[in-house]
């Protein structure tokens, strides 16, 4: 299990970015999926950032929707394909990776079952959202979990302390479906179209901060300032 962060947390209950919950205030809005490989090469980044804003600003995480609905297994095109951004991933960043999961020709690629994941635990257990978002990553990328199979997704719930029985309701209801819908389309209202990506939001002022893999170190400078200012 993954280190919490202690952050403020606010599960964005505006439809887009013309509602009021950025109006006042600091927010820090991270777009990304736990099945996007340069997001899991994000995650020490990710919760640097967390770290940083601390008392200072909230925190949002809303999921981008990386291939949900994917509904046919993964050819050999796409495993060669896939593959390739993991070996940079882990070349660039040197977080961890399973490459056994290559060796599944069935596995299908279905990004929405883990986002529903995340998004069930963000009403359930917010305070816990970030690190389960990062457990979900650790598990498919550096332990070779099927993260698309729901009865692996309620063990890991169940590893921050939610019951398995409340997960699994939550999780299959049609509120939750929605709500990661909801978190598809805010993506596309923000004009994201990869990820990761980092949105500093001050009073119905947007700027990014990160359009895809950032050390840390290069974004330190600016996020500190504009956390100060």
């Amino acid at each position: 299990m993954s280190d919490s962060c202690s952050i403020d947390y606010d599960p964005l209950h505006a439809d887009n970015r013309e509602g009021n919950v950025f109006t006042r205030g600091k927010h820090v809005l991270f777009f990304g999926d736990p099945m996007c490989s340069w997001c899991w090469g994000f995650a020490p980044e990710l919760k640097a950032l967390a770290l940083h804003a601390q008392d200072q600003a909230t925190f949002h995480i809303i999921m981008g929707g990386l291939r949900p609905g994917t509904v046919e297994p993964w050819d050999a095109q796409m495993r060669d394909y896939i593959r390739h951004h993991w070996q940079e991933v882990h070349k660039r960043t040197g977080q961890p990776f399973d490459f056994a999961r290559f060796d599944d020709e069935t596995f299908i690629y279905d990004t929405e079952p883990s986002a529903r994941t995340l998004v069930t635990v963000r009403e359930l257990a917010p305070e816990q959202a970030l690190s389960m978002y990062e457990e979900l990553q650790r598990a498919f990328y550096a332990q070779n979990q099927d993260i698309t199979d729901t009865d692996v997704l309620a063990t890991l719930a169940s590893s921050y302390g939610i019951d398995k029985s409340a997960f699994l309701q939550a999780f299959e209801s049609t509120d939750m479906r929605q709500k990661v819908l909801h978190d598809y389309q805010r993506t596309r209202d923000f004009g994201i179209q990869g990820f990761p990506a980092v949105v500093c939001a001050e009073d119905g002022q947007y700027a990014i901060l990160a359009l895809g893999y950032r050390p840390y170190t290069t974004m330190q400078a600016d996020f500190e300032a504009w956390l100060d200012a």
